[in-house]
């Protein structure tokens, strides 16, 4: 209320603004001492800036702003972006998510050079991602999505002299290339049919056009680019390459805030761009996404269960849980009353997500500090050498598959009870099949680290602060989503049904 009545609208940017500054002063840093390893003041300044984007978006979001009640989202440069509810929220997880990953870097870029570079490229991707979820125009989306993509290239092939890492960011780089080809060119198709950009425009122009064969293409190659970026089959392959082969702060990163951001530009553009009451009969772009929710999951998690790298079956488990995510456009309908509250269900998921995933892939972070190595025997009796991580393991494993009393069920139950609301009954099904299936795979690492005696002898003879400092707070955040799941499905819903007002 306060931002619309006193302050200049363009303020509502504020969460991206200050990311996008954090990453120019960390270039001014660099460009003062390119040769710095101090990585408390780069740290330190990655997490300020990530935590201020945070407390901007909260304050934004507890204030209304952009929100119905406030006067609907803030329209800026054009209608190029909007803030609305939606933005603000998705802006909170890629702030969130941030800052544990910078704060999880410290450690594990210690005596490494080109530490500034990090972090920067780190910062920008991160901007990008927040403008991506207030895309309001197909070319702003475009621009947004590469904003985040070409730092993320840099990042996954960080470690220059892991042959692994290297592979990994060429195999990202070149099929990200491609993808951004179809998503462009889909663009330019559905600019053929409509005449315009802008979502709004777009959705008028597609109520009567003549080119339903050239707009139902573009849609489909859109949908492509999207799944793309959200690691969705059939585009998923990237994705377990470039999460083993990227640090593993950086596998953290992409799997929970890229992957989040991919949904948020996809829940606007379909909803706003596409909206099922403008899109012609012949565009059935509801039936694609149930199709992409049932094969994702479902490839996903057997894929997960058939590994023996515990960093591999992390990269397929977050392929799973894109699945779940698309329910959240797989269970739409035109007029349907339930649409805000199953969208809003998955947009609280990819908020849990953040923390539960963020966290599990920073405990690889710790244990590739200690050179434990990433097979599941690997970690056979890892419990009574580090107790307090691995507690926090176990609640990132039975959050991820699902179980109570950890935010992951709340998140999953609202998810699946959303669906079944709608009508689709049977994508909520087929979710908690896999959903069982997930935990097979999951308390195989639970079992490794406390149950099974050590296949080797290791000792820990360091406790990193910032990776042990990282791994903790993604924990708390899991748990403290437990007790206060209420209003976070609350904002969710209600950010998710103004898309459909």
């Amino acid at each position: 209320m306060l931002l619309q009545s006193q302050l200049p609208n363009s303020l509502a940017l504020a969460p991206v603004l200050v990311l996008a500054l954090t990453a120019l002063l960390l270039l001014v840093v660099d460009s003062i001492d390119p040769d710095s390893t101090n990585s408390a003041a780069l740290a330190g300044i990655s997490v300020v800036g990530a935590l201020t984007s945070l407390g901007f978006a909260g304050w934004f979001l507890s204030a209304g702003t952009g929100q119905v009640s406030t006067g609907g989202g803030i329209s800026l440069y054009g209608e190029a972006l909007v803030v609305d509810g939606m933005a603000l929220f998705f802006m909170a997880i890629f702030a969130s998510v941030t800052a544990m990953v910078a704060i999880g870097s410290y450690d594990y870029l210690r005596g490494k050079p080109h530490q500034a570079e990090f972090y920067t490229l780190v910062m920008f991707a991160a901007t990008g991602m927040g403008l991506m979820a207030a895309a309001n125009s197909l070319a702003t989306a475009f621009v947004a999505l590469e904003l985040a993509s070409l730092p993320s290239y840099a990042l996954v092939a960080f470690l220059k002299k892991n042959r692994g890492s290297v592979e990994a960011g060429l195999k990202y780089f070149l099929i990200g290339a491609v993808s951004s080809a179809v998503f462009v060119f889909g663009i330019s198709l559905v600019y053929a049919a409509t005449g315009s950009m802008v979502f709004s425009d777009v959705a008028e122009a597609l109520n009567g056009t003549e080119f339903v064969g050239v707009a139902g293409l573009g849609v489909l190659m859109i949908a492509g680019g999207f799944a793309f970026k959200t690691a969705s089959v059939p585009f998923h392959f990237w994705a377990p390459e470039a999460y083993e082969g990227a640090p593993a702060p950086i596998s953290a990163f992409l799997s929970s805030a890229s992957k989040a951001a991919g949904f948020a530009v996809a829940f606007r553009v379909f909803t706003e761009a596409f909206a099922l009451s403008a899109i012609p009969a012949g565009i059935d772009w509801v039936l694609l996404f149930q199709i992409l929710a049932v094969v994702t999951m479902t490839l996903g998690n057997f894929a997960a269960a058939t590994q023996e790298n515990v960093k591999r079956m992390l990269a397929y488990s977050s392929i799973g849980h894109a699945g779940y995510a698309l329910i959240g456009l797989a269970a739409l309908s035109a007029g349907s009353a339930q649409n805000g509250n199953v969208m809003g269900a998955s947009m609280a998921h990819l908020l849990v997500y953040g923390f539960m995933n963020t966290g599990a892939f920073l405990f690889i972070a710790l244990t590739e500090h200690w050179d434990i190595g990433r097979r599941f025997e690997d970690f056979n009796g890892l419990g009574s050498q580090a107790p307090v991580a691995c507690a926090a393991m176990t609640v990132f494993m039975f959050s991820l598959a699902g179980l109570p009393p950890f935010g992951g069920f709340f998140s999953k139950y609202f998810l699946f009870a959303g669906a079944i609301g709608a009508g689709f009954w049977w994508l909520a099904a087929v979710g908690a099949v896999n959903s069982a299936l997930s935990l097979f795979y999951y308390s195989r690492v639970v079992k490794a680290i406390w149950i099974e005696d050590p296949s080797g002898e290791f000792q820990i003879t360091s406790k990193p602060i910032g990776l042990y400092a990282a791994v903790m707070i993604a924990a708390l955040g899991t748990l403290v989503l437990l007790p206060g799941f209420g209003p976070v499905i609350e904002m969710a819903q209600t950010a998710a049904t103004a898309l459909f007002a």
